[in-house]
């Protein structure tokens, strides 16, 4: 949720993130509500005070009448409450002022490129094809079980994901690994290293609410018997971890990074290439959550990234660093970030990994404060990827071989027991 405080002093900014986040609401009629029920509100502190006179001088039927007063103007309160609330709950977040104004990912910006693209003597691949012919990815018997866009993973592909895992892990640990990236990219964060959580795959509805993530619903899976809702990521539920608390600034930063199966109904995916493990309905994913101050938060955001880069550069993958325009970004985005790894069998990039930057909008719903020396604040929120299956995707198609075996990244093989190839 945006400060209310900026919706009163610019709402033209406000106006502008809606029309460039491509959000319809009416503005104009929030920020009437919001008047109105301060003036009620006031109003509710004098009735309050003149009953505390009445009090004071036994004035009785004064006093009732007051109290008839205070009643009614709560009553009208709580109305205009129960429209005001779900109204500021759909405002977006503000953009950066580097993020670009575009209506959809056609107006996203490449910044880099990184890593030369394989060069095969025959016609590469793409995964769904070497996962098949090796046993590796059955897509016809998941259909049979559970229908489409799910798929089993197999064999040697299971331990080629677990490998990455492990390896991005004792990455993320590893504090002497992270001074050293930050030292190397000249940033200006601390080298605390990550908490591993095994979070919970579902929430309750309001919690997922409060995380600005419950919406679309329609991407979501529901158990409405309990009202929970699976994740769409582990950051959904990392997120509340310090949900109506107060952290201390010397804690800061705070980063955690989970493993987890994610769950998304991909609604929205109609005409898109949903092919192999490509927008499935379940997949694995590797997150990262962070908490720090506002003056931290970029810096942060940007060192994330620098992680995500560090481990496909280790990986050996090509890929680009893409800043995702207004109308790509979430609603709760401030900044956001893809880095899209070259696959060579679609012959294109593709979107492996992202890097979101919330500043105070989730902790605001979230409550989620900060105390330092000069008092309270509201802590800013990072989430983004480290590795999911799509990263596995990526592995296949850049390490085929002519024989439809696909050589282990070197940097895996002492995860994989030092073998050069599966297949």
């Amino acid at each position: 949720m945006i400060d209310p405080k900026l919706l009163r002093e610019n709402p033209e900014l406000v106006k502008a993130a809606c029309k460039n986040k491509n959000v319809t609401i009416d503005v104009d009629a929030i920020l009437a509500l919001d008047v109105k029920k301060r003036e009620l509100a006031g109003q509710i502190d004098e009735i309050n005070r003149a009953r505390k006179a009445a009090a004071e001088t036994k004035d009785v039927e004064h006093g009732r009448a007051l109290k008839q007063s205070a009643a009614e103007a709560e009553k009208e309160l709580s109305v205009i409450d129960a429209e005001l609330a779900p109204m500021l709950l759909k405002l977006p977040n503000i953009p950066s002022d580097d993020t670009p104004i575009g209506a959809d990912e056609s107006a996203n910006v490449v910044l880099r490129q990184v890593g030369d693209k394989p060069q095969f003597d025959f016609a590469p691949k793409d995964h769904v094809v070497l996962g098949e012919a090796l046993g590796f990815i059955d897509i016809e018997k998941a259909a049979q079980v559970v229908g489409a866009r799910f798929a089993y993973m197999k064999g040697d592909l299971v331990l080629l994901e677990m490998a990455v895992i492990n390896f991005a892990v004792n990455f993320l640990t590893n504090e002497g690994a992270l001074k050293h990236l930050i030292e190397i990219k000249n940033l200006n964060v601390s080298s605390k290293p990550f908490t591993l959580v095994s979070p919970p795959l579902m929430m309750r509805s309001e919690v997922m609410q409060r995380m600005a993530r419950l919406e679309p619903r329609d991407e979501r899976y529901h158990v409405e018997v309990d009202d929970l809702y699976l994740i769409g990521s582990a950051e959904h539920t990392l997120g509340p971890l310090h949900m109506d608390e107060t952290v201390k600034e010397t804690d800061l930063p705070i980063r955690y990074a989970a493993f987890t199966a994610a769950f998304r109904r991909e609604a929205g995916s109609y005409g898109k290439d949903t092919k192999g493990l490509i927008r499935v309905h379940q997949f694995n994913k590797l997150e990262m959550e962070s908490f720090s101050t506002a003056e931290q938060g970029i810096d942060e955001q940007n060192f994330l990234v620098a992680i995500q880069e560090h481990l496909m550069q280790e990986l050996g993958l090509p890929y680009q660093i893409v800043m995702c325009c207004t109308g790509d970004q979430g609603d709760p985005d401030a900044r956001h970030l893809d880095l899209e790894t070259w696959m060579p069998g679609q012959n294109k990039y593709r979107e492996t990994h992202s890097a979101d930057y919330m500043t105070d909008y989730q902790a605001r719903r979230l409550n989620t404060k900060v105390k330092g020396e000069k008092g309270s604040a509201l802590a800013h929120m990072n989430d983004a990827t480290v590795i999911a299956e799509r990263t596995i995707v990526a592995i296949m198609e850049n390490y085929q071989r002519a024989d439809g075996k696909i050589t282990i990244p070197e940097i895996l093989r002492p995860f994989m027991g030092g073998r050069e190839f599966i297949g």
